[in-house]
């Protein structure tokens, strides 16, 4: 009897001591920041770690299209600014050498018209036999870089499209006086090799000449349009133009416009003028120089023609020179 009385006392005494045990029978404690359920709400439980898998689900499924965003943002290129010193001396040689031609060479809207844009053209086109000069002697010499062959034919096509740009001029009489003629040759002489020394060092810089070149190329022309445009739409088209703009194969005239606008389904539109008088020629040739710009620009901020797309080209900065301590 006194055995059955000790029994009866230590089971209730175990089953006391179970039922204090915290957290886990019919108490709900929180340890460590982890909610504990008594074994009775297993089934809520459950339900709950279904309800969480199913959020981590949607957190799993949204995690790429986060990662996506991320990449878009580590894409945004930043342009490389030119070195003020360089920047300054550029803008000094080619403004100088601008403003001399406009006062030998003043718009009228006569017959000299077209040698001031013959002389322009001659000094333009430059630049880009210089740029093959010095890339054609580094390939001879066993340089061998993938981006290279891109960037020859591109500098080719932009040489023939000067080119026909001077043959232009040169139909509407621009080289008909023999002083004009000496005047743009020598410049073109001796601008030839002043690039080919920078570009053999500097590309940037060299590019960045051309860049300049070209931004004034674009507001000579368009000013020329706007003050002229009259006259323009009653003069006619010469041959040469409509055999390059309209008859000629548009493979090269393609292949110089390398940041293009894109069509609604994301590709690159081709350009293709179409020319009824003068005006049109005149504003296909303005239109050349943007593109020689918008190029040009790249190369020098990103040393890719087409590092940004159309809409974002902006003329290359000087990088400010750090403040002495």
């Amino acid at each position: 009897m006194k055995l059955s009385l000790v029994l009866v006392g230590l089971s209730a005494g175990a089953a006391g001591a179970f039922q204090s045990i915290p957290g886990r029978v019919h108490q709900t404690q929180t340890w460590t920041g982890v909610k504990v359920r008594p074994f009775s709400s297993s089934a809520a439980f459950m339900a709950e770690t279904e309800t969480k898998s199913e959020s981590e689900k949607k957190d799993e499924e949204s995690a790429p299209v986060m990662e996506e965003a991320v990449m878009e943002v580590k894409e945004v290129k930043v342009p490389e600014m030119m070195e003020e010193g360089i920047y300054n001396f550029n803008k000094i040689l080619i403004d100088t050498v601008y403003n001399i031609i406009c006062f030998l060479y003043p718009v009228t809207g006569g017959p000299r018209d077209f040698a001031r844009f013959y002389v322009l053209e001659t000094v333009a086109r430059v630049p880009y036999f210089a740029y093959l000069s010095v890339m054609h002697l580094r390939e001879t010499f066993g340089e061998r870089k993938e981006s290279n062959s891109e960037r020859m034919r591109t500098h080719y096509a932009e040489a023939d499209n000067e080119l026909h740009h001077l043959l232009i001029m040169e139909s509407l009489g621009g080289n008909s006086n023999i002083i004009d003629r000496t005047v743009a040759q020598t410049m073109a002489f001796f601008y030839y090799w002043y690039v080919i020394v920078i570009y053999a060092f500097n590309q940037p810089a060299a590019y960045h000449l051309s860049e300049l070149i070209e931004d004034h190329a674009y507001n000579t022309y368009n000013g020329f349009l706007n003050e002229h445009a009259e006259k323009l739409k009653n003069m006619p088209v010469p041959p040469i133009a409509q055999k390059y703009y309209v008859e000629d194969n548009p493979f090269l005239f393609d292949l110089f416009c390398t940041v293009k606008d894109k069509d609604d389904q994301g590709n690159f539109s081709a350009r293709r003028p179409t020319l009824d008088t003068l005006y049109d020629v005149f504003t296909n040739i303005r239109d050349d120089e943007r593109e020689h710009w918008k190029t040009l620009c790249n190369l020098v901020q990103y040393d890719d023609m087409q590092g940004v797309e159309n809409k974002m080209v902006v003329s290359t900065q000087p990088k400010p020179t750090p403040a002495a301590t």
